[in-house]
């Protein structure tokens, strides 16, 4: 979700107003994305680099965070939306992760979108923890070795089927340390729109988009057709 800060600029505003207004978007996008039949969304809201900006910019985002917390999951809950967040917690205040624990409780139990927010989350630290993690469970494959099925359900988004569709806001052309891992195979969509004008249109161009591109997974277009894949 980057752009919130050129946004904000742009109207000779303060950095933080576009950080306000790219958690209105959050909604729209979150509204739209329930109501397109989509099951899964994950949100890039702050990455394990982000901690290097200025600590006024990152305390309002930390309260920023806390304060979505605190308002929306009483909405997610009523539609139905499941909550989840990857990332690393060592570094949030008590109060973070107290609140984290609570909204992911309260919403396991629904069954419609599940939403799911990184917050000082970065895809190598996904796959060094998740590599750490099964040699501490099965220690015995440090020497036996281990394969991408030994490893996946590890990773941070194990309860997730693999993205079909990434979408980068902003004009920014890469994806930044974001679900390395589970990216392999995923459709890529970037566009120049800021985070806080991408809209429903805007979310609707990007499936589209994705909607005209084949996947092939290594195989050849005549093979798809030959499958009915």
């Amino acid at each position: 979700m980057d752009g919130n800060g050129r946004w904000a600029k742009k109207r000779f505003l303060p950095r933080i107003a576009g950080h306000k207004q790219g958690v209105e978007t959050v909604r729209e996008v979150v509204k739209a994305c329930s109501e397109l039949g989509v099951g899964y969304l994950t949100l890039f809201a702050f990455s394990s680099e982000n901690w290097r900006r200025p600590q006024e910019e990152v305390s309002f985002l930390m309260g920023l965070f806390l304060g979505a917390l605190e308002r929306e999951v009483e909405k997610l809950d009523r539609n139905g939306i499941r909550l989840r967040i990857i990332g690393r917690r060592d570094r949030f205040a008590g109060e973070i992760v107290q609140m984290i624990e609570r909204a992911e409780a309260r919403t396991a139990h629904n069954t419609g979108l599940t939403l799911t927010v990184a917050a000082d989350y970065g895809g190598r630290w996904d796959i060094m923890h998740a590599t750490q993690s099964l040699l501490k469970a099965r220690p015995e494959l440090v020497h036996a070795g281990f394969d991408e099925a030994d490893l996946e359900p590890f990773l941070a988004m194990a309860y997730a089927p693999e993205p079909d569709l990434f979408i980068r806001t902003g004009g920014e052309a890469r994806v930044s340390n974001f679900l390395l891992w589970q990216l392999a195979y995923t459709e890529l969509y970037f566009t120049d729109a800021f985070w806080p004008d991408f809209n429903r249109t805007a979310l609707e161009a990007a499936i589209a988009s994705y909607q005209q591109r084949e996947r092939r997974y290594g195989r050849t277009s005549e093979q798809l057709i030959a499958g009915g894949a």
